[in-house]
């Protein structure tokens, strides 16, 4: 399916469309999840050329194809090829969104993470503090991904010996899913 829009985005736009790009993204995406990086990463590179030249530099939407291709080299643990990319998405997305945008949250997040990756939970600490901030403020404190920096927050304050403040966090993200579960009738009220 995403091997046919692909070519009829090529066919109907051309090569340097925008939704060209995306198209391309999807099906990198797929390829990533199939652990196929060699045919991934060059979708992600040409997808992000386009971004560039289409959108400009510092357009949003090159930020989210520059955390696909860091993210990629992340699991490839290439991490001094991701840094860079996802500290360049990070500047996009406060500079075009503003410093409060759940967006920016994402990015803080997927820096920590690659923190994480390396071992430093003492850079990744502050920005996953950061983007539970921006998240909670956002959209709320019983949102979805507030529970998802919860969690972060948790592993690396675990990781860090903080094993009080790393419950706490894990015992908050865990009744923010269970009443999620509850509205959507996954799993009944305690009796």
């Amino acid at each position: 399916m995403y091997v046919r829009a692909l070519t009829i985005y090529e066919k109907a736009l051309g090569q340097d469309h925008p939704d060209f790009a995306t198209s391309l993204k999807s099906l990198a995406a797929l390829y990533k999840a199939q652990g196929d990086h060699a045919k991934a990463l060059p979708m992600y590179v040409r997808a992000l050329a386009i971004g560039e030249k289409a959108l400009g530099k510092d357009h949003p939407d090159v930020a989210h194809s520059l955390h696909n291709l860091a993210g990629l080299y992340q699991n490839q643990s290439d991490y001094v090829k991701a840094l860079p990319l996802f500290m360049r998405a990070l500047v996009i997305r406060e500079k075009a969104l503003g410093k409060d945008h759940p967006d920016v949250a994402k990015s803080l997040n997927n820096l920590a993470g690659l923190y994480c990756d390396q071992g430093d939970y003492a850079k990744a600490l502050p920005l996953f503090m950061r983007a539970l901030a921006i998240r909670e403020k956002a959209l709320g404190k019983d949102h979805p991904d507030v529970a998802t920096s919860l969690n972060n927050y948790a592993y690396c304050l675990e990781a860090l010996g903080k094993t009080k403040e790393a419950a706490a966090a894990r015992a908050r993200a865990k009744k923010i899913k269970e009443q999620i579960d509850r509205k959507s009738g996954k799993q009944k009220p305690p009796a």
